[in-house]
């Protein structure tokens, strides 16, 4: 108990599933709407009591100016938290390349823009990976300033963002303690000593 005690902890986790189809066939303009709707999706009721997480003890969350991480944080720890709501914490930005004449499964539409933005291809007008790896650092400073602080800090975001931010907080110092992957709800902790 007394070790517990000095152990810093951030708790990364990732957002519930939202509620938006992601069945059939897309068109570069449907994977548009697509996103457009995941962004403003309210997300599947699910149940989460890890035993890693001092609910009772948690009266702030950092959470994304995305509704899905707000909605799951209010899910998972009540009405009464205090969400402390950022465009900082928002999922790295994605955009369907213009490809008119084609129609894909969602998924594939999701990975081919992500690995376009990748490579620096597909960035016109959203932040560039660069600049999002740099916005991930940012992050990891903030959350570690608070875990200093506070002791257990979480934050309630998403997969590709908590990814970085985790491996940011890794180059900071930091040792991973718990690391359940990028799934809806995964948690994932990283811990350091007081």
């Amino acid at each position: 108990m007394e070790e517990q005690a000095s152990e810093l902890r951030i708790f990364l986790i990732r957002h519930a599933r939202p509620l938006v189809p992601d069945q059939g066939w897309f068109s570069a303009s449907t994977a548009r709407t697509y996103i457009n709707d995941y962004d403003a999706a309210a997300v599947e009721a699910f149940v989460l009591q890890h035993e890693s997480i001092p609910y009772q003890h948690i009266t702030k969350v950092y959470c994304s100016s995305l509704i899905r991480s707000q909605l799951t944080a209010k899910a998972i720890f009540g009405e009464q938290v205090t969400l402390v709501a950022s465009p900082e914490f928002r999922e790295f930005e994605r955009k369907i390349a213009p490809l008119p004449w084609l129609r894909l499964p969602i998924k594939l539409w999701l990975v081919l823009a992500r690995v376009l933005w990748f490579l620096g291809f597909n960035k016109r007008g959203i932040e560039s990976f660069k600049q999002a790896r740099q916005r991930a650092r940012r992050c990891a400073l903030l959350l570690a300033q608070d875990a200093q602080t506070n002791q257990n800090t979480i934050l309630v975001a998403h997969g590709l963002l908590n990814h970085f931010i985790r491996r940011e907080l890794l180059k900071l110092g930091w040792t991973d303690n718990l690391k359940e992957g990028h799934g809806f709800v995964a948690v994932n902790v990283v811990v350091k000593k007081a």
